[in-house]
Parts: structure tokens; C-alpha cells; sequence
């Protein structure tokens, strides 16, 4: 279902470029705009994902560099019925992780370092799993996908503005009129992309990962945690790249700009009232007393905290 929407957004995205690319330079305009989709969409689907992760600074671990953390993803990849994803870290004081990959597959998981130094193991493991499910859903390729696109839709305002509106003629009758809209729908149409594929997205996932992990309480309580911290502690990768917000499991930007338009994740107590039913379903209680994090230093020193 995902691959079939997937290439519904990237053929509504062409005709998107296409109407941007008249608007902007006409029919030669228009022709630019053809083979760069084209060219964008097929660089997306193969390399959206080192584009994300790279975006982050995420490097790639093994069991040795962090054996306890690895454990836990290749143990709950079991339980997800997923083969082993590589695994990243993100060296990031804001608590958040998110998924990534074209298939189960050629995925990834990441998380941030702060995630890691903050969060007890039991809730670590619920947001690890949360990431597994968006791989096991398939919704990693639209997520990944459209993270590269929204920004390249917020790119075409910029394009508009320093090459738009300077010859009424070519413009097909804008001017300057047609690319301050253009300035203005561009962002506008990136949140809406984002927005149409996000929410139910997320419930979904935290539903599949509450059964993969068999923790939801746990789940619960990380979701208000790193949401509580997303409001004060700033995450400048993702500020600098808020096309890349809807991937995280919680939005990891500040609402101080207007980059927070591209906010798309359901408010957290909407989700953890539906943990909290989701628990009830599996028979789940109230939620653990919080422990310290699972390791002190970061994810290089994987044998202190719980994890020990």
C-alpha cells in the first residue's frame, strides 16, 4: 500500500514541478522543471536515506562499539519478524530517534546520543521498537522519500525568487505577483505533503511497536519524556533540515520559527491515551518508576547504567 502511494506522491510531485516550473520560466521553465523531478525522484528513491542520515551526522555502529544497544535492535528485529537494520547513533542532546530505508531491507534505525544517555533501557526499547514498526509498516519509504522532497519543494520557492518574476513575458503574466505565491505555496504545499502521510502513521506504529517490544507503558512514558525535552532542549540538525521533522518519533523542532510548520506528529497525550488502551488490551500496568539512563558518556561506553 505504501509503494502505491508512494508513487502516487512522487507522480503528483512531478505535476507539481511542472506547474512551479511554468510558473517561474514558462515552457522552457516547465521542461527544467520535467527532467530535474525526474532525475530528483529517482535520487530519492535510491538515496533519500544517506542523505537523511548524513544530514544528522549519524554514524553507523556494530556490536562492538556499542554491544548492549545492537543487542537490544537485533533482538526486537527478531520479534518484528525484520532482518538486522544497520543501526546509527547520532551524537545529539535531544532525546529522539527515527527510521529509515526503502524496504526492510536496505533499512536503518537511529538514535541520538541523547536518547541513549537519558532514557531508562525499558523505554529505549520502546522507541526502538516504534522505529522497527514504521520498517516492518513499509512506511520508511514514503517517510524517507518525502523528507527529500518537502525540502526540494521549499527550494523551488527560493528558485522563484531570484530567478522568477524578472521578465513578465516569459513568466506566462506573473511577475513579481506569481512568484511571491510561489515563495509562499511551495513551503505550504511541502507541509501538506507531510501532513497527508503522518498521522495515522505514527498511531500505527506506536500500536506495532507496543506489541513488538510487549512494553507499552514503557512506550508511553518515553513519548512524554522526549516530548517534554523537545521543548527545551534545541535539536539544530533538525532545525537546520525541518524537512526531516515528520521522520522522528517525535517532532524535534523548537515552534520558535516558522520551520515548525512542518510539524505533522499527533499531540503526545493523544497517543499515550492510546497506549494506555492499547495496555489495557494486553493486560499492561501503570508505568515503572523512571530509572537512570542506560549508560553514562554516551554510546561508546555501552557497560554502565541498566545496561550493565
Amino acid at each position: 500500500m505504501n509503494v502505491m502511494r508512494t508513487g502516487i506522491l512522487l507522480a503528483g510531485l512531478v505535476a507539481l514541478f511542472l506547474a512551479v516550473g511554468y510558473a517561474i520560466g514558462g515552457q522552457t521553465g516547465m521542461l527544467i522543471a520535467l527532467v530535474f523531478s525526474v532525475g530528483m525522484n529517482a535520487f530519492a528513491y535510491w538515496n533519500s536515506d544517506k542523505m537523511v542520515l548524513s544530514m544528522h551526522g549519524a554514524r553507523q555502529i556494530d556490536r562492538a562499539a556499542s554491544p548492549d544497544f545492537y543487542d537490544m535492535i537485533e533482538r526486537l528485529s527478531r520479534n518484528a519478524g525484520l532482518p538486522m537494520p544497520k543501526v546509527y547513533v547520532m551524537d545529539n542532546p535531544q532525546p529522539n530517534a527515527f527510521a529509515t530505508g526503502r524496504d526492510p531491507e536496505h533499512a536503518a534505525v537511529a538514535a541520538t546520543s541523547g536518547l541513549l544517555s537519558s532514557l531508562s533501557y525499558d523505554e529505549i526499547e520502546g522507541v526502538m521498537a516504534h522505529e522497527l514498526a514504521h520498517i516492518r509498516n513499509r512506511d520508511t519509504l514514503i517517510m524517507t522519500v518525502t523528507a527529500t522532497i518537502a525540502g526540494a519543494i521549499s527550494m523551488l520557492g527560493n528558485f522563484a525568487f531570484f530567478f522568477g518574476g524578472g521578465d513578465r513575458d516569459r513568466n506566462g503574466g506573473l511577475g513579481m505577483i506569481g512568484t511571491l505565491l510561489m515563495i509562499i505555496v511551495a513551503p505550504l504545499a511541502a507541509m501538506l505533503v507531510q501532513m497527508a502521510i503522518s498521522r495515522t502513521r505514527e498511531y500505527s506504529a506506536d500500536r506495532a511497536g507496543a506489541e513488538i517490544s510487549g512494553k507499552p507503558m514503557a512506550l508511553a512514558s518515553a513519548l512524554a519524556r522526549i516530548s517534554n525535552a523537545a521543548h527545551h532542549v534545541e535539536n539544530d540538525t533538525a532545525e537546520a533540515n525541518p524537512a526531516t521533522a515528520h521522520m522522528f518519533i517525535i517532532n524535534p523542532l523548537s515552534g520558535r520559527r516558522m520551520d515548525n510548520l512542518f510539524s505533522t506528529h499527533p499531540a503526545t497525550e493523544n497517543r499515550i491515551a492510546a497506549l494506555k488502551q492499547i495496555a489495557g488490551e494486553m493486560g499492561g500496568a501503570a508505568p515503572q518508576a523512571q530509572s537512570s539512563g542506560p549508560w553514562s558518556g554516551g554510546p561508546a561506553r555501552p557497560n554502565k547504567g541498566p545496561w550493565g
